[in-house]
């Protein structure tokens, strides 16, 4: 058993060098980075009551490009971003192509509406004493998967079911918008603005995103 552990102990520590040499050598030209963020919806219509923390993620990668010989960078990737809506007291009705919130009348768990797009991220990033960062860019993203669910009550007295609906037809296919990020080390606080409708005109709420979290790039 010692001998056992000994070994693990050696092998973590061959594992832990050796990514710490692929990270030196790779870090200042590729980063990797998860983003854990909450959507504050700036509108939303009259019986629409959005939850608190509409969690989501987003997952990216991205090249550096080298600014002259200066330690700041240009950045161009590539990400995933899946976005969460939450309603309080609203379940979203697809039975036609305008997209209804009906509101909800029985003990339920969960509504919400979930969307995943692609994204191209770009940015500017200035480099301060080698831990500092402020990065300033903009992403631009294309709708590839969206759904609905809702857990809850159908009756007063039950009973409960798990709804889900995919592809919502009154979505914009594409997002754009501003981003803004302060780093430290390998974690960042960021933000990012949607100015772009999430629905289309006429055919859905006016909901326009700011989404605000932290950033972990470990790579």
């Amino acid at each position: 058993m010692k001998k056992a552990g000994l070994l693990f102990v050696l092998a973590l520590f061959a594992s832990s060098l050796s990514a710490q040499i692929i990270t030196d050598k790779t870090s200042k030209k590729f980063t990797v980075g998860f983003d854990l963020y909450t959507d504050i919806l700036t509108q939303t219509p009259a019986n629409y009551d959005a939850r608190t923390i509409n969690q989501g993620f987003n997952v990216f990668g991205t090249y550096n490009f080298a600014l002259g010989k200066s330690a700041h960078t240009f950045s161009l990737g590539l990400g995933i971003r899946s976005q969460n809506f939450y309603s309080n007291t609203a379940i979203a009705n697809l039975n036609a192509d305008t997209i209804r919130f009906v509101p909800i009348t029985n003990n339920y768990k969960r509504s919400k509406i979930n969307l995943v797009y692609l994204e191209v991220p770009a940015e500017l990033r200035f480099r301060f004493d080698n831990k500092w960062k402020l990065g300033v860019g903009f992403k631009f993203g294309i709708l590839i998967d969206s759904k609905t669910k809702y857990v809850g009550d159908i009756t007063a007295i039950g009973p409960r079911v798990y709804q889900k609906s995919k592809k919502i037809n009154s979505l914009e296919k594409y997002t754009y918008g501003p981003t803004l990020r302060l780093s430290y080390k390998w974690i960042s606080a960021f933000a990012y603005y949607q100015p772009a409708r999430v629905f289309k005109r006429d055919l859905g709420p006016e909901f326009y995103p700011l989404s605000i979290g932290i950033t972990l790039a470990p790579f």
